[in-house]
């Protein structure tokens, strides 16, 4: 599995294809650098560089690529875990059509679930420099054929999946790379970007808000929430403790979907979270009532993936209860 991460590795942070990563856990801060690697066994990772890494994407026989931001307090090999669990849903939907690739940013190994929750926001908005770089190589990637004049531009369709924490992650990028290094807004970069369980306001997609920038980055916008994510309980508790009163996207949803851009789309995850994830109803977006199985969530993320559409049989629809 491929993957890109902005943690420090216990080697020198000065990339060298081929050589040994291994992440150090001990440290929870965000690094400058980015290290574009491939995942190995028993945490013996290989660092391969951003020319290989992306020469590798566009030569996979995958037609598309689903980038996978975690959420907080996910050490590497949890998310490691959930990606394959990822990939291995997106093979037995259909072959060959998405390759997951996490983007792993520093979470806190300490001990206290609101310490940490705080720590991690922190970490979460200094992530955004370093994978707003990851961006751009992103798209200069996909738009040039500088490397090599007989190939083509690579033409994979990109999508991303934010859960919980990490659409702060994603948030905070796309908007520390229009700050600095776009001249007229983000392109669109996303074919979909599914907001899982988000753990941000749920004011944040409305025009003129912080999130405003996802639905211009994005083809569509897809944001599934559960009233009873307990979760997202914890972490309003949380922010009330810093002073910050706010519901959470995860939540309720958008605020008032009149005020969102017309490619944002909610589902209603209420009747199943738990049953998914039980008890927490929060990590509700990959396996169904039986583990390897796909559950209403992930088939509907796939639908989209799939076809680029959210609602085929009704282009006006933009709400949906999941069952």
């Amino acid at each position: 599995m491929l993957f890109v991460t902005n943690r420090f590795p216990r080697q020198s942070i000065r990339t060298r294809r081929g050589r040994k990563f291994n992440f150090d856990l001990r440290n929870n801060a965000p690094s400058n650098s980015v290290f574009f690697c491939e995942a190995g066994e028993n945490g013996d990772h290989t660092e391969i560089g951003s020319e290989d890494f992306l020469a590798r994407l566009k030569d996979s026989a995958y037609r598309q690529v689903l980038l996978y931001v975690h959420g907080f307090n996910n050490l590497p090999d949890q998310v490691f875990d959930m990606a394959g669990e990822l990939q291995d849903l997106c093979d037995k939907a259909k072959d060959k059509e998405a390759l997951v690739v996490p983007l792993i940013w520093p979470c806190d190994a300490g001990m206290g679930i609101v310490d940490k929750y705080w720590d991690d926001q922190k970490s979460a908005d200094l992530s955004a420099g370093s994978f707003a770089r990851v961006l751009e190589k992103f798209m200069a990637w996909r738009n040039s054929d500088a490397n090599d004049p007989e190939v083509a531009p690579c033409l994979k369709r990109i999508n991303m999946l934010a859960h919980s924490m990490g659409n702060r992650v994603l948030r905070q990028t796309l908007n520390n790379w229009d700050r600095y290094d776009l001249a007229s807004g983000v392109p669109l970069m996303f074919r979909n970007t599914f907001m899982v369980a988000a753990d941000v306001v749920n004011e944040t997609l409305h025009e003129g808000q912080p999130g405003e920038l996802i639905s211009h980055a994005s083809r569509n916008v897809v944001v599934y929430y559960a009233s009873d994510d307990m979760a997202l309980r914890a972490s309003k508790a949380a922010n009330l403790k810093n002073k910050v009163a706010s519901r959470r996207l995860g939540h309720t949803g958008p605020e008032d979907m009149r005020k969102t851009p017309r490619n944002v789309f909610q589902a209603d995850c209420d009747d199943i979270n738990t049953d998914y994830d039980m008890p927490k109803g929060h990590n509700y977006f990959r396996y169904g009532k039986t583990a390897g199985q796909p559950g209403a969530v992930f088939t509907h993320i796939f639908q989209c993936i799939r076809t680029g559409r959210v609602f085929p049989g009704d282009p006006d629809q933009r709400t949906i209860i999941l069952k």
